[in-house]
């Protein structure tokens, strides 16, 4: 797994014509968060919830599923594959801003707050206001990123990228889960963050794509947020060809 946390800044290049493009609109697109660990007997269900968003209308233009697969399960019986230390240590900082009272999973955050609906079953609400719009560029592993936000935004602004892999399958052999299989997506497999360029009010960067994950991937999740790096401004994402 490969991942990627550096802050040097960056300047934008122009990408080639056979390059994707990824565009949020200017309606705030909400950024979904699942904790999880294939090791959490609790997890399995919230693994099947996030999964049908793949089948919701807002899919991508009104919010980008995320599934962020802990460490902190991985003594306990079955290492999961898909897991990070980053990745508990960003659910960790949620609990550490005030977003969350306890790490545990599963756990959702929905726009940078801790989400308890889905243990109600409550539907999930992602409607925003209008913030600005975020625009990626694709082409192999070059991404470019454009921000143009409606309103005065003050620096650092920073980009967070995540290739996701859908239709994964793990057969677990050990642990809370053993026996099971596991179908899993929206799962993070790589996760990168560039410091944006300010250009008189529009920030702009590029960056590359992780390695040793691409040929997994099948989507792509992308937010800019401010200094807390939590709490995100705007996302976008989608399927890479």
């Amino acid at each position: 797994m490969a991942i990627a946390l550096g802050l040097e800044p960056v300047t934008a290049d122009t990408t080639s014509a056979a390059s994707q493009q990824f565009s949020s609109g200017t309606q705030q697109v909400a950024l979904v968060e699942l904790y999880t660990s294939e090791g959490c007997s609790s997890c399995p269900p919230a693994d099947r919830w996030i999964s049908r968003l793949k089948d919701d209308p807002r899919l991508w233009n009104g919010l980008v599923p995320l599934s962020f697969h802990v460490d902190y399960w991985d003594g306990i019986g079955w290492a999961d594959r898909f897991a990070h230390p980053d990745y508990s240590e960003r659910q960790r900082q949620h609990v550490r801003d005030g977003n969350a009272g306890v790490v545990y999973t599963p756990g959702f955050f929905s726009d940078g707050k801790e989400w308890r609906g889905f243990f109600d079953r409550q539907a999930l609400n992602v409607s925003g206001p209008s913030v600005g719009e975020l625009v990626l560029e694709v082409n192999g592993r070059d991404v470019s990123v454009t921000f143009q936000p409606l309103a005065e935004t003050p620096d650092p602004v920073l980009v967070h990228v995540a290739l996701l892999g859908m239709d994964l399958e793990t057969q677990v052999g050990a642990g809370e889960n053993r026996g099971r299989t596991l179908q899993h997506d929206f799962v993070v497999l790589g996760l990168k963050r560039r410091k944006l360029s300010n250009e008189a009010g529009t920030f702009r960067g590029e960056l590359r794509l992780p390695l040793g994950v691409s040929t997994q991937a099948s989507a792509i999740g992308a937010w800019v947020t401010g200094d807390d790096e939590l709490e995100p401004l705007q996302a976008v994402g989608g399927y890479l060809r």
